[in-house]
């Protein structure tokens, strides 16, 4: 079931059934992928037509950011829940740390995917990490080729929206992995190099909130999620005269 959020379709899905969902598109070995839009990655979809096709060309789309939840039922189309892309990611980690699957890092400066990589295995052991690449380069085929050596069940792609989910589109035909997450910034929190907000805020639907404080310098990101709210409210009010 698909929930609109102007112009965005999510998956209507708790944290538990996007975990399972996302592991079942993983073991087609298809090159799925995952978008995890928060409301900057849905307000740069009215502009930016290639990330629109990307985002809507995706196999599981999970809303990450209380602005999108906030918009959802503001709209009248409430969804279960925010389903944040570093725990869909972490609850995908569990699972594959169980069995003999594989997990590949892109993304960030280089030498943070390596540092990343080491916490991960010390966080879930038996998890097995088949490689790692930094997000600076400028040719895809290396990397892919990289990629597609090993052939991993489970691709983090992680260099920033709107790049990783044109990426992922562009590529999912060339590659043979399970499955894609497109997850922004979070090999650097894995690594260790930028700290997450406690979980107090967390479940305060605060964790933009932290992170502005920690980093002023985001406020031109953070100002899409009035943005997306006042946008739903224009959108429901001309609604409800219709």
């Amino acid at each position: 079931m698909h929930t609109e959020v102007l112009g965005v379709n999510f998956d209507n899905l708790n944290m538990d059934e996007a975990v399972s969902k996302a592991y079942e598109l993983m073991e087609q070995r298809r090159s799925a992928y995952v978008v995890t839009p928060n409301p900057e990655i849905v307000w740069m979809c009215r502009d930016n037509a290639a990330l629109r096709e990307s985002v809507a060309s995706a196999d599981l789309v999970v809303p990450d950011g209380i602005g999108v939840v906030y918009s959802a039922k503001i709209l009248g189309t409430p969804l279960k829940s925010r389903v944040p892309g570093i725990d869909l990611g972490t609850g995908l980690f569990k699972r594959i740390a169980e069995t003999d699957k594989t997990l590949y890092l892109l993304g960030a400066k280089p030498g943070i995917a390596e540092k990343a990589a080491e916490n991960i295995t010390a966080q879930f052991p038996g998890i097995k990490i088949c490689g790692t690449a930094d997000g600076y380069f400028k040719d895809d085929a290396p990397v892919i080729e990289k990629i597609n050596t090993v052939a991993p069940d489970l691709l983090l792609v992680c260099l920033g929206a709107p790049k990783q989910e044109i990426w992922m589109h562009s590529n999912a035909h060339k590659l043979n992995v399970g499955l894609m997450m497109g997850l922004g910034g979070v090999l650097d929190v894995f690594a260790g190099t930028v700290q997450r907000a406690p979980e107090s805020w967390q479940k305060l639907g605060l964790e933009w909130l932290y992170r502005l404080i920690k980093q002023p310098s985001r406020i031109k990101r953070m100002i899409k999620l009035p943005l997306i709210l006042f946008a739903a409210v224009g959108v429901r009010i001309r609604g409800k005269k219709a």
